[in-house]
C-alpha cells in the first residue's frame, strides 16, 4: 500500500511554498520554517538587506554560524567531560591501588 502523502504549507518571509515531507518530519519542517523566517525577517529588518536572495545568502550564513559555534561549544564540553571522567578513574585506581 502506497500511500500520498499530503503535501504541506510553510510561510517565509511573507511568502507560501508546498512542501513535501514524510509526516513523521513534518513538526521538524515546521520548527526549521519558523527559523528560518525569524531569522529572514531579522535579516531584512535589522541589516537592511533588500532582496530575497540576498536575505536568504545572509540568513543561512547566520544560521550556520550558530550551528558551527553550538557544534564547537558540545565538542569542548564532551572533551571535558572525558577528561574529567579519566581523572576520576585514575583516583579510582590509585584509591584501589592503596588499599
Amino acid at each position: 500500500m502506497n500511500k500520498e502523502v499530503p503535501p504541506i504549507n510553510i510561510r517565509i518571509l511573507d511568502k507560501e511554498y508546498v512542501v513535501s515531507c514524510p509526516v513523521q518530519e513534518r513538526d521538524d519542517l515546521l520548527a526549521s520554517a519558523r527559523i528560518l523566517d525569524e531569522q529572514m525577517k531579522q535579516v531584512r529588518d535589522v541589516a537592511k538587506i533588500y532582496g530575497a536572495e540576498r536575505i536568504a545568502v545572509m540568513s543561512a550564513l547566520n544560521i550556520i554560524h550558530e550551528f558551527l559555534q553550538a557544534r564547537r561549544e558540545r565538542e569542548s564540553e564532551l572533551v571535558r567531560i572525558s577528561d574529567s571522567m579519566a581523572n576520576l578513574v585514575e583516583k579510582i585506581d590509585t584509591a584501589l591501588i592503596q588499599d
